[in-house]
Formats: C-alpha cells, structure tokens, sequence
C-alpha cells in the first residue's frame, strides 16, 4: 500500500516511519495545483497523510493573517483535488486547536469548531483551517470517502522551525535562551507567561495518526491531545533548567498572551485508543533541546 505524507520534512511530517514517502517543497509546491495532481497521479497513493501548511508564531499571525489564509486554503484545495484525481483511498489532515472559537464553553470538543469566530491573533490561519475541515466534509457527502481531520494541540519536538520571530512558541523560546546564554545577555520574553497550553510531542502525534488510520472508520474530526495544561513561563523554566540559562529574564508584559487557555476534551480519542500513550513535558523538551544543540546551526530558524 502506497502511502505519502505532505509536509514530510516539517515538524511532524518528518515522524513517520520508512513506510511513508516524504513530500517536502523542493517534491512539490503545493500551492500550484498542476504540479500537486502531477505529482499525486505520480506517486498514486493510497494513503496520504496531509501534514503541508504554511504556520508561524502568535506574532507572525498576527501580521500576516491574509498571507496565511491564502496559502493555506489553496494548499488544502489543491491536495483534496489531487487525492481525488488520485484514487486515494484515505485521506487523514492536520487542523489546530487555533480554530475553535475565541468565546466558547470548555473544554473543547470536536463539536465546538464551527460554533463562532476564532481568537483574532490567528483569524487568517484558523479560517484556513476550518475550511480543511469543510472542504474534507462536503468531499465525503459527494464521493462516499471516508476522509477524516485530526486536530492536535500545540505540537514540538525535534526538527521544528525554531525562528525567534515566526516559530511557535517552544521552538522560539529555546532559540530565545540559546542566544541569551550565549551572548551572555537578559533573555526578554512576549507576554507574561500566564497563557495556558497543551502541548504534546511529535513523535506521539505520528504515532497516533498512524494507529487512527488503522482503528478509526468514522469521518468527523479528533482531538489528539494529552489534555495537560501548562503555562508559558513553567514550559521557560524548564527550558532555562535543561538549557543552563543563568541570567536575568524580562518579560514583555506589553505584548499580547494571545489567548489565556484552550483546554480540550480527549473522551473521544481515548474511546477509539483507549491505551494511549504520551511523551512527558520534560522528558520531550529535553530531546527536543538536546537535538537543537546538537545540530545548531543548521536547525531550521
């Protein structure tokens, strides 16, 4: 069974095993639709995990929301386009938290997606995504497909973007400490670390999606969380802890937090894996750092 994975030189998309073949940009531009169905009739895969987005910090969506929602949703049309031209058989793509409403009752359900606007720090982006979501829907009402979205919370780990300016937040905040301790400067934070998030390790991410390929028959989205809150300024902690950081720290309460908390609700991931397991937050920080030492400078930044 021929299976690909968009993305595959990402974060996550780099987590699958052997058995899936990687498309990164240089395979593909996804956001040409000509070339995605050249490369999908091509490849002729039976299965795709769709990983591909165009993502960037709380910052940097807040800049350039239109460029991410452009991006995105002709990256997402040409690849559902592409796997129907394609024959593919099972169709499994990546959503965010970011796209549930700004003011909604917790914890988060796969319900609640569409219940009201996103937080405005992602707008453009969370828009995006939610169409995916549409998109994989309407696909199944008119071609009987069995697609389905996952919906992962705030993913890190080894071979993440670590930029200080349009990273997420864990990969921006070791660069941020790298730097700090190596200039021997005061490490100047965003925010005032009181926001609230699940974050959960890549590698465990793949591994879940692998195994829902295999044990999950419905269409409608999943939660793939460890539904463990933590804040900002316990996950620098722990940075500063496991990267050796001895200075001052500063934060910038003047810049936004985005938004306080997101917690989810993972009842139904746990009915369909009821033996799940995750990475624990320091234990995959401190792969995650140990990796970005090693490889500095050629991480992704």
């Amino acid at each position: 069974m021929a299976k690909i994975v968009t993305g595959g030189n990402g974060l996550v998309g780099s987590q699958f095993g052997s058995q899936y073949q990687k498309l990164g940009r240089n395979d593909a531009d996804l956001t040409q639709k000509d070339e995605t169905i050249s490369v999908f009739k091509a490849l002729a895969p039976d299965v795709v995990i769709h990983a591909a987005a165009e993502v960037g910090g709380l910052y940097s969506n807040m800049k350039w929301p239109d460029d991410y929602f452009i991006q995105n949703v002709n990256i997402n049309n040409n690849v559902i386009k592409a796997s129907r031209v394609a024959g593919v058989k099972k169709l499994v793509a990546f959503l965010s938290t970011c796209i549930f409403p700004d003011v909604v009752e917790y914890p988060l359900t796969e319900q609640k997606i569409h219940s009201g606007p996103p937080h405005s720090s992602n707008y453009g982006y969370a828009y995006a995504k939610r169409m995916m979501d549409v998109a994989i829907q309407t696909h199944n009402q008119q071609y009987g497909t069995n697609w389905f979205c996952v919906i992962p919370t705030n993913i890190y780990g080894v071979n993440d973007n670590f930029s200080v300016a349009d990273g997420h937040v864990i990969p921006a905040l070791i660069h941020k400490v790298f730097q700090a301790r190596e200039n021997k400067e005061v490490l100047k934070v965003p925010g005032n670390g009181s926001a609230l998030r699940e974050f959960i390790f890549a590698r465990d991410v793949a591994a879940i999606v692998d195994r829902l390929i295999e044990n999950y028959t419905d269409t409608t989205p999943v939660i793939i969380s460890t539904s463990h809150e933590i804040s900002i300024k316990e996950i620098l902690e722990i940075i500063v802890e496991l990267m050796n950081y001895k200075g001052k720290i500063e934060w910038l309460t003047e810049m936004s937090n985005g938004q306080h908390r997101k917690p989810s609700d993972t009842s139904k991931l746990k009915s369909i894996l009821p033996d799940v397991k995750f990475t624990g937050i320091y234990e995959g920080l401190k792969e995650t750092i140990q990796w970005f030492e090693a490889n500095y400078p050629g991480v992704r930044k």
